[in-house]
C-alpha cells in the first residue's frame, strides 16, 4: 500500500501534532502537573499518526465505504482509548480534591487536535489548539480567583456556626 499524500506533507501533519501536544504539555508541566509535553506531544502524535496512515492509504481511497468505515473506527478506537487514559487519571487522583478532570479533558482534547492535525483540516487544529491554550492559560488565573471568592464568603458562615 503506498501512501497518496507526498511525504513532506504526512511530516508537516505529525510535526503539527508534535508542536501543538508539547505547547498544550508545556501549560501543564508549568504547574508540575502529572501529564506534561511528552506525554501530551505523544498523545497527540499518536492520534495523527492512527489518521494519517488509515485515511490516506491509496488501496481505502478507491472504496468510500471502506474509508468511511475505517475511519469511523479509527476515531473511535482513538477516543475510547483516550478515554481510559483519561479515567486513569481520574482514578489515580481520586483521594485527592482535584480528582484529575482538567488532565483527563487535557488529554482527550489533545487526541482531537492530533487527529485534525492527521486529517490535515488546519483551520480546525488552530481554532483547537488555541482555545485549548486559552482554557489551559488564560482561564486558569480567573478559576483560581473564583475558587478563592467561594472561600471567603463559605468561611464567615461556618465561623458563626462555630461560635454559636
Amino acid at each position: 500500500m503506498e501512501i497518496s499524500l507526498p511525504p513532506h506533507e504526512v511530516a508537516l501533519r505529525l510535526a503539527a501534532a508534535t508542536l501543538i501536544g508539547v505547547l498544550i504539555g508545556v501549560t501543564r508541566d508549568l504547574k508540575s502537573k502529572p501529564t506534561g509535553m511528552r506525554t501530551l506531544a505523544l498523545v497527540c502524535l499518536g492520534a495523527a499518526l492512527a489518521t494519517v496512515a488509515t485515511v490516506y492509504l491509496d488501496d481505502l481511497r478507491s472504496d468510500p465505504d471502506a474509508l468511511s468505515r475505517t475511519v469511523q473506527g479509527v476515531l473511535q478506537g482513538v477516543l475510547t482509548g483516550i478515554a481510559f487514559l483519561g479515567a486513569g487519571a481520574i482514578i489515580r487522583r481520586e483521594d485527592d480534591d482535584h480528582p484529575g478532570l482538567t488532565t483527563a479533558a487535557n488529554v482527550f482534547v489533545t487526541a482531537a487536535i492530533g487527529i485534525a492535525c492527521g486529517l490535515g483540516v488546519w483551520w480546525v487544529v488552530f481554532i483547537g489548539a488555541g482555545l485549548a491554550l486559552f482554557v489551559l492559560v488564560i482561564l486558569h488565573p480567573l478559576e483560581k480567583y473564583l475558587e478563592r471568592m467561594t472561600r471567603k464568603r463559605r468561611r464567615p458562615s461556618s465561623e458563626a456556626d462555630d461560635q454559636t
